[in-house]
């Protein structure tokens, strides 16, 4: 339930109630109230707190937070703060993870200078802090980057710096049975990229990172292009090369695709779609679709796909599979 207050301003709370009928599973229960206050057009504030029941805990089920935005044309300030308990449940949506004090700024400053060509200058840094609620850090990261972007519709950009540091309390699988030690890491990436004008038949982008990266070091090179023939058919292409040079292994995984997009008219299209993931048994895969918006926001598709299904990571790598999936999608907007 949301009340509207001043302005865009606003306050709101819920409650969720899950039980089961199996007494083995019991119940989960949920509630929290947000608000979100316009002090001015440049100024807003926000804030919440939920609490959870869930059977076998009795503290810990909290979180809470509030953060700031400010907003000019020449800055961006955006800072937060939340807490959430070990045995938050909220049993719905996604919780990207518990027992956390975060904390959270990130400031962007903007200027336009008088340089031929030159749109805008971007200078960005922010910080994410992490420790647990006993106070031992698990992650943090703090980031400063440069970006210029022109009036043609290309950019650089540059990450001058970009500090980790992660605490693993059990192993990573990074690759196959390759697995990162527990303990705790710091390493620092950079980043060099780059984007020609958009205005041009030919578009390319180009980005590479490098640095440490756990107790070794990785090298990401990725490429995009597109190319547009006429108004109907275009083609485009990326490929990522990681390399990774660590104290368990050295390997390089390279991940990449290239499609045809030809459009019929601006209500039918078909695509073609090969990617190559050499992480997998069967690093190719296929992919046609063809759409049509019959009508505004409703859509037919017939999907058909050939390659190796997706499997989620583990800390035992599943079984890889192969599949051939024909698939029809129909939507159909009542109120366009």
């Amino acid at each position: 339930m949301k009340r509207s207050l001043f302005g865009n301003s606003y306050v709101g709370v819920m409650g969720i109630d899950k039980r089961s009928g199996n007494q083995d599973r019991g119940f989960n229960q949920a509630a929290g109230a947000d608000a979100r206050i316009v002090l001015s057009p440049n100024l807003v504030v926000r804030g919440y707190a939920a609490q959870t029941r869930t059977r076998g805990y009795s503290s810990g089920q909290y979180d809470a937070g509030a953060s700031f935005d400010y907003r000019r044309n020449w800055m961006e300030l955006y800072a937060g703060r939340h807490k959430i308990g070990p045995h938050f449940n909220p049993a719905v949506g996604f919780l990207e993870r518990a027992d956390c004090i975060c904390d959270y700024a990130d400031l962007t400053l903007r200027a336009r200078p008088r340089w031929r060509g030159v749109r805008e200058l971007n200078f960005e840094g922010f910080f994410d802090h992490r420790p647990d609620t006993h106070g031992v850090l698990q992650t943090q990261e703090w980031q400063a980057t440069v970006r210029g972007e022109f009036n043609n519709g290309s950019y650089v950009d540059t990450d001058i710096l970009d500090a980790f540091i992660q605490r693993l309390t059990i192993p990573f699988t990074i690759y196959k049975n390759i697995n990162i030690p527990t303990g705790l890491y710091r390493w620092t990436r950079h980043q060099i990229a780059f984007g020609s004008p958009e205005d041009r038949r030919f578009h390319v982008n180009l980005r590479e990172k490098f640095g440490t990266y756990y107790d070794g070091r990785l090298n990401e090179l990725t490429v995009r292009a597109s190319y547009r023939v006429n108004e109907h058919l275009s083609y485009s292409m990326s490929e990522q090369w990681n390399r990774f040079r660590l104290r368990e292994a050295n390997f390089s995984v390279v991940v990449g695709a290239v499609q045809a997009n030809y459009s019929f008219s601006r209500f039918l299209s078909l695509s073609a779609l090969v990617q190559i993931n050499t992480s997998n048994t069967q690093a190719l895969s296929t992919n046609l679709r063809l759409r049509w918006n019959y009508r505004p926001d409703s859509d037919l598709y017939i999907i058909y796909t050939a390659g190796e299904r997706f499997a989620s990571l583990a800390a035992a790598n599943p079984t890889q599979l192969t599949e051939h999936r024909f698939a029809v999608k129909y939507s159909y907007a009542f109120t366009p």
